[in-house]
């Protein structure tokens, strides 16, 4: 799904006329010039620069370092003017884009995660840190006229690098905005969520999409892609069955697909790939940027951000989240997701008011910073923007909400009595689909689709507050904690928290979807079993032994408004979003076909409960 929105400035062949008028502007004050800038130890990087044609006054320089290409190779001009960074052009920065290591048209092996290295002692000992050191110093010393001051700036992979970029300690560098950025692919980003593997999108990207296919030489030639046969996505992955017929077909050539299969565990390997591992002493202001319900990287911001602020705290760091999906603060239209509205245009307004005021500042010496707070964050329900001084809210306090008989949800402390439960069957030959309709590719909506669909199954548990009677705004992280038995000894748990509209709710006046009942995912994740003491070592359960399952959910910034209810749902499958688990203690990256089991969930009452971060 990423590659179609970093691919999108490049590839549109029509534009109206006002883009005309921007093209035409961009051309005859921009010249284009590319380059390949050496790294320590000899590789040449293949770089892309476009510099003020005006010499009147000295100019920034701001760099995106990217796996996605920086085409157009040759004289064309990659499309500035099609998205808001024809802001930064009408204010003289000049913009370099950057094919990392080992991709398209630079030189040398690409890793996907390269672990960071502290301890570099020789040229020999390169990372992504030191290939944007490099680069930057290239920059300052041979483009006429910059003003010494660098910024960075990437979403998604590209965050992951504007992240390393932050640790390269080069005196140019004044300012990063990781956005989205790729963090930990064990515990919430791209691959896997608590151990899960995120099947649809870890297959698409490294099989389907070949970004894990080698670049033995500097190429203009996309890799090998695989493209899955037919429109129904949950067919076709079921009849695929287990993870090693997904490895056949990608073959001994994808690295990083290989690697995921040979470490399950959260392990050596996943550790140096965490880029919370290198973050101390960052001396560049960062502004991390994430979504609400950012289907891909919702992970990486909120955890940059907390780390960058527990490990470095001198450092200048600033929080922005809105209601996005994976990238929409860069596009054009941040009004709504899916059947959601929001009611005004979050993407202009962060553009606007947020990132380019933030870069003129850092990098320019331009207005100041008393609009923009440590956090800034949109409530999604409320729909409003609102500015911390820190995240998370010292007034969220953590309030249990408990799941009790007859599908009631209740804050009211249960009273001790005789153990109840809810019973449900999992069956991974019809696992329960994480979206209602038949596609193709997994969609972004999801992260606020209407959830009926799954109350509907007799494998889904769901429970609801009554009316409420007064707001209930949550900010900050959801921790499910579970008490369940189950007959076999593995088990995925799926936990959602969602906003149930009044059954007098007005139509969507976009999509038109009937919002009366509407029941809105505002978070949802999924946990494996055999991780719920440690991901390093996990447990097989004891078949019907009462086991505490908990875990913390990415943070949220919600308003359940008066008159609406709060539901949570809980099953054992999210397919084909999350892989399937055998619900057995095997080796799922190397399970069979007839290791997959069904299986009995006890789901213990009054007992079990999400805590929320109630802010009162």
């Amino acid at each position: 799904m990423k590659k179609l929105y970093f691919l999108a400035i490049c590839i549109f062949p029509f534009l109206s006329s006002a883009q005309n008028a921007d093209s035409t502007w961009f051309v005859d004050n921009y010249v284009k010039k590319e380059v390949t800038i050496p790294m320590r130890d000899g590789i040449k990087l293949f770089t892309s620069i476009y510099a003020p044609k005006d010499n009147a006054e000295k100019h920034p320089i701001l760099i995106t370092r990217t796996p996605y290409s920086c085409s157009p190779y040759g004289k064309d001009y990659r499309q500035y003017w099609r998205s808001y960074m024809l802001k930064y052009a009408k204010e003289g920065y000049v913009l370099v884009t950057q094919d990392v290591r080992g991709r398209w048209m630079s030189e040398g092996h690409f890793e996907v995660v390269r672990p960071f290295n502290p301890n570099k002692k020789t040229n020999k000992d390169i990372d992504e840190a030191s290939d944007t050191y490099d680069t930057i110093d290239w920059l300052v010393k041979n483009i006429e006229n910059n003003n010494g001051n660098v910024g960075v700036i990437g979403i998604s992979f590209p965050g992951f690098f504007a992240t390393e970029a932050a640790l390269s300690g080069h005196p140019a560098l004044k300012a990063v905005s990781p956005q989205a950025p790729v963090t930990d692919r064990f515990m919430g980003d791209d691959d896997h969520h608590n151990g899960v593997l995120f099947l649809m999108d870890a297959f698409d990207f490294h099989v389907g999409y070949g970004f894990s296919q080698p670049h033995p030489k500097p190429t203009t030639k996309p890799a090998k892609t695989y493209n899955i046969p037919g429109r129904d996505n949950y067919a076709w992955y079921l009849k695929m069955g287990a993870l090693p017929n997904f490895t056949k077909i990608g073959g001994d050539s994808l690295e990083f697909w290989d690697n995921m299969m040979k470490h399950p565990n959260y392990d050596y390997w996943w550790r140096a790939r965490d880029t919370r591992s290198g973050i101390k002493d960052v001396k560049p202001a960062m502004l991390v940027v994430g979504g609400l319900f950012d289907a891909e990287d919702g992970y990486g911001a909120w955890n940059t951000y907390k780390a960058l602020v527990q490990k470095s705290p001198q450092t200048n760091s600033t929080l922005v989240v809105g209601p996005w999906f994976h990238g929409q603060w860069a596009g054009n239209d941040g009004t709504h997701l899916g059947n959601v509205m929001f009611y005004s245009n979050t993407s202009q307004w962060y553009q606007e008011h947020v990132e380019v005021p933030w870069f003129n500042y850092h990098l320019k010496g331009k207005g100041t910073l008393d609009s923009i707070s440590k956090a800034v964050v949109f409530f999604s329900g409320e729909n409003r923007w609102h500015k911390f001084k820190q995240w998370p809210l010292p007034e969220a306090v953590a309030t249990p909400l408990y799941l009790k008989a007859n599908g009631k949800l209740s804050f009211s402390t249960p009273a001790h009595g005789k153990p109840q439960m809810d019973t449900y069957v999992s069956d991974p030959a019809k696992p329960v689909p994480y979206a209602e309709p038949v596609h193709a590719n997994r969609t972004r909506e999801y992260m606020t689709d209407d959830q009926r669909f799954a109350g509907r199954r007799t494998d889904v548990l769901s429970y609801e507050t009554g009316i409420l009677d007064k707001d209930v705004t949550l900010a900050g992280p959801v921790m499910a904690d579970l008490m369940v038995s189950i007959s076999k000894t593995d088990a995925d748990f799926v936990v959602k928290l969602i906003d149930v509209y009044p059954d007098d709710e007005p139509r969507n006046p976009v999509t038109k979807y009937t919002m009366a009942g509407y029941q809105m995912l505002v978070r949802g994740d999924i946990m494996r079993g055999r991780y719920r003491n440690s991901f390093s070592k996990p447990e097989a359960f004891v078949p019907g032994k009462p086991t505490e399952v908990k875990f913390t959910m990415p943070d949220v910034a919600h308003m359940f408004k008066k008159g609406h209810r709060i539901m949570v749902q809980v099953q054992s499958s999210w397919f084909p979003l999350a892989d399937r688990n055998p619900q057995q203690f095997v080796d799922v990256y190397h399970a069979k076909d007839s290791d997959f089991v069904k299986e009995t969930i006890n789901i213990y009452l009054n007992q079990s409960k999400l805590i929320l971060p109630v802010v009162k």
